[in-house]
């Protein structure tokens, strides 16, 4: 299996049980199926407990075997959604950082409510030009891709659209160490924590930091991750990216959320983080 999500191994297990349960009703054994596919005979049990994933090929074969080359397209879709729930950067990076950028902006446009978490990074919607530009083409040079960042970085500026329009809203927290990271160096940093809080003003934002001196005893930095209306929850990885809707998992990272949420501070505080970043930043450079 190519990615370690429970979700993934879950989807794939759950497409054994219907498989499973296909050549059952066609009254063959486990052993009866592997002889007629040419297989060996624990492929079958490896498949049918999600131990290791079929092929196309090996469903086609599967529903033949079974008698119902009708419900392959079924199958194999099931399997797709399997392979969709995790992408490895190479793959979607393959033509250049733009398209990434872009294949983004459908869930953006239909999401209404983000709930966004980084322990790292100030998150693309409130990002500026600079910040953008820095961060890209940081991946750029690390993973050897064409150079078309300021294609890429115009594309998620024009994505910054949402803040403003409709009925979007954001509910982003961010570790107080994130106004420290010195992304682009100290000037891009200074713009950009100034454009952090003029968007922590905004309507549709709602901006929490957990300070540093926070007892984390009970809720700890976890890995960055996105909500899409409570149906999604996308997690970038350093080998690819996540996508999970397993509802189990939907509700521990709703929970994770509300967790950290509580350990944040608003408003005027988190304002006041800010600017007592800016004026470190201020120090360290005169």
């Amino acid at each position: 299996m190519k990615s370690q999500s429970s979700s993934a191994q879950q989807a794939l297990a759950a497409l054994g049980t219907r498989l499973r349960e296909v050549r059952i009703d066609a009254g063959l054994t486990g052993r009866a199926l592997a002889k007629r596919a040419g297989w060996h005979e624990s492929k079958v049990s490896r498949i049918e407990y999600g131990r290791i994933q079929p092929s196309p090929e090996d469903i086609r074969t599967w529903c033949l075997c079974t008698g119902v080359p009708e419900h392959t397209a079924e199958f194999v879709a099931s399997l797709r959604a399997v392979e969709g729930m995790f992408v490895e950067w190479r793959r979607m990076e393959s033509t250049g950082l733009r398209r990434a950028q872009a294949s983004v902006i459908p869930l953006w446009e239909r999401t209404r409510n983000f709930h966004i978490y980084n322990p790292r990074l100030i998150p693309g919607p409130i990002q500026t030009r600079g910040y953008i530009a820095a961060l890209l083409d940081g991946l750029r040079l690390r993973r050897g891709l064409i150079d078309d960042v300021e294609a890429a970085v115009q594309v998620r500026v024009d994505k910054q659209h949402v803040l403003g329009e409709g009925d979007h809203r954001f509910a982003i927290v961010l570790e107080e160490s994130v106004l420290r990271f010195p992304i682009g160096g100290a000037e891009v940093m200074a713009g950009q924590l100034g454009h952090l809080l003029a968007v922590s003003s905004l309507p549709s934002v709602s901006l929490g930091i957990i300070p540093l001196g926070m007892d984390r005893s009970r809720t700890w930095p976890v890995e960055g991750f996105w909500m899409f209306d409570e149906k999604q929850v996308n997690v970038e990885l350093v080998s690819g990216h996540l996508t999970i809707t397993q509802p189990h998992e939907l509700r521990l990272y709703k929970n994770i959320f509300r967790d950290l949420s509580g350990q944040a501070v608003f408003g005027r505080e988190a304002r006041a983080a800010i600017t007592s970043a800016i004026d470190r930043l201020d120090r360290d450079r005169s």
